[in-house]
């Protein structure tokens, strides 16, 4: 706790103390606040790494290291509640003053950040996307999702039965590894597409993923859409099919998804159109979409669900591009805001009607909004956060003043500066630039892959060293080496403590190591057990949850 906080309470009988224009509250009240407040944003402002490590269940990353470029997307609504919290090293008291720079005015840190909340007997959860990895095991408890498991599947195989087997997630996961045969179809799309693949009725259909979550999505999807066809989760999707013993393909070019003719369009909206009555899906028109993000009171994002070809080539202006598959899969990764409004964007309706039936039993408010993509659509539009420039520097100048008081600063991933960095650099992440065995004067050459991201790296730089001359190397790692600067490899610099932006968390699990695959598996399944009675609350799925509480 800083020294000079002072104790207070609100007129809502929140207690707090302030530090700035922060209030800093205690994590029992930090827990209250999540389960009760009609919105709040709860953000884990470490780096990714530590995030990884453990977080608080509802909580969204964002990294101080990107704080100015995430939290707008994050968090549209600058009136909203934001809880902080950080590794207890003061980054929170930064990052309430960077938000607060950018118009944010209701911002709370929670006291002694993530360790203080683990003090207070409150778990942190270990990897990434866990409510929505949770949810899928409560659909799957709840609803006894039908699964296929390796041994039938290459039964099925041998046996020349015919079915179509679907990999659920994005192309670019699928031309990773993926499964013999399968083709990529990801969540939402593949009901949206499915008229235009000419499937008969009583061809099975097995969806599967790199766990669990998304074929049980899926697969559920499906089934609640009233498919024909029979439908059927893969047991543990591609880890599951390596565990087996059996080989995966990788580096496949996914195919194109098919093209949707005007019937097979009807078709989807026709099938959008009974899913919305079915299950009481709520639909409002794009007047009272802009009303929603008007209205000062509430936080609403306007997610695009299209795929990201369809969104390039015309969306509607401050929509941003969550595909179907990935918004219900890894919704804290686009929506900061718990009991958020969600206005969701589609043409037939039938991808944006599947993400908020799924989206509404995760606790938002989600709709699907109808005619958005008539007339005034744009292709691009500017960054809603634009850094100011810095000055540059070239690498052939640095080169050229060779030991005259030039020191160049990597701010790239720890992973890339561990392959290959310019010789003496030293690697550098914002939280803790503070840190670096920098001189009081002379030039700094700050080597980035994003400029945005020196120049956010370079306000925190400024400020603790102001005779420093900060400059961008132009051009970045490429430039310097095609100018004969001389360039280093450090396997184990930064070290393993130090490299806090990598997610260490089974990062191995597709690339052979089965023991590593097992230990998820059994993370992920393991979910629900975390949860205590006010976090399953916050899901709406009741039934079969009980008897895992």
């Amino acid at each position: 706790m800083p020294p000079d906080a002072d104790r207070r309470e609100d007129p809502a009988g929140l207690r707090y103390r302030t530090y700035g224009m922060m209030k800093i509250v205690s994590a029992q009240t930090a827990k209250e606040l999540i389960h009760a407040s009609p919105e709040i944003a709860v953000l884990d402002v470490r780096e990714y790494g530590q995030f990884g490590d453990g977080h608080l269940l509802f909580a969204s990353s964002c990294p101080y290291s990107v704080l100015e470029k995430r939290i707008l997307d994050l968090v549209p609504n600058t009136a909203t509640p934001c809880l902080l919290y950080d590794a207890g090293d003061g980054v929170g008291r930064k990052a309430a003053r960077r938000i607060a720079e950018l118009g944010y005015t209701n911002i709370l840190t929670v006291d002694g950040g993530a360790p203080g909340w683990q003090e207070a007997g409150f778990p942190l959860f270990a990897g990434v996307n866990v409510p929505s990895k949770a949810f899928g095991e409560m659909v799957e408890a709840a609803r006894h999702t039908p699964h296929i498991d390796s041994e039938e599947l290459a039964l099925w195989s041998k046996e020349g039965k015919a079915f179509l087997l679907v990999d659920t997630r994005p192309p670019t996961e699928h031309a990773r590894m993926t499964l013999p045969g399968a083709v990529s179809l990801p969540n939402g799309e593949l009901i949206h597409r499915l008229h235009a693949l000419g499937l008969p009725p009583e061809t099975p259909i097995i969806l599967h993923c790199a766990g669990r979550t998304r074929g049980l999505i899926g697969t559920q999807t499906l089934i609640d859409a009233g498919v024909e066809n029979p439908v059927f989760a893969f047991e543990n999707g591609t880890q599951g099919w390596a565990l087996s013993g059996r080989e995966l393909l990788r580096g496949q070019s996914p195919a194109p998804m098919p093209e949707l003719s005007p019937g097979s369009l009807a078709d989807s909206a026709r099938r959008a159109e009974n899913f919305i009555a079915r299950y009481s899906i709520p639909v409002i028109d794009g007047a009272q979409m802009e009303e929603w993000r008007a209205d000062p009171s509430r936080s609403t994002y306007l997610l695009d669900v299209r795929s990201r070809r369809e969104y390039d080539e015309g969306h509607r202006a401050g929509s941003i591009h969550a595909p179907v598959v990935q918004i219900v899969q890894a919704t804290d990764e686009w929506v900061a805001v718990r009991r958020a409004r969600l206005a969701l964007i589609d043409d037939s309706g039938m991808r944006a009607a599947t993400a908020a039936y799924w989206l509404r039993q995760l606790g938002f408010d989600a709709a699907v909004v109808r005619g958005a993509l008539e007339g005034g659509l744009i292709s691009k539009e500017d960054a809603a956060f634009r850094p100011a420039d810095l000055p540059t520097i070239t690498a052939e100048e640095i080169v050229r003043q060779e030991g005259q008081g030039i020191t160049i600063v990597d701010l790239r991933t720890s992973a890339a500066y561990r392959t290959a960095h310019p010789t003496g650099a030293l690697w550098g992440i914002r939280p803790r630039l503070d840190r670096l065995p920098l001189p009081k004067t002379g030039i700094a050459a700050l080597l980035a892959d994003d400029p945005g991201l020196a120049s956010l790296a370079a306000q925190d730089l400024s400020e603790h060293i102001p005779g420093l001359n900060l400059r961008l190397l132009d051009g970045g790692l490429e430039a310097w080496i095609q100018a004969g600067g001389k360039v280093e490899a450090s396997a184990d610099m930064p070290s393993s403590a130090d490299a806090i932006d990598f997610l260490a968390f089974l990062h191995d699990r597709h690339n052979g190591n089965l023991e590593s695959a097992r230990r998820y598996l059994a993370w992920e399944t393991g979910l629900i057990q975390q949860l205590d009675a006010r976090d399953l609350a916050e899901f709406h799925l009741a039934a079969g949850i009980e008897n895992h509480a």
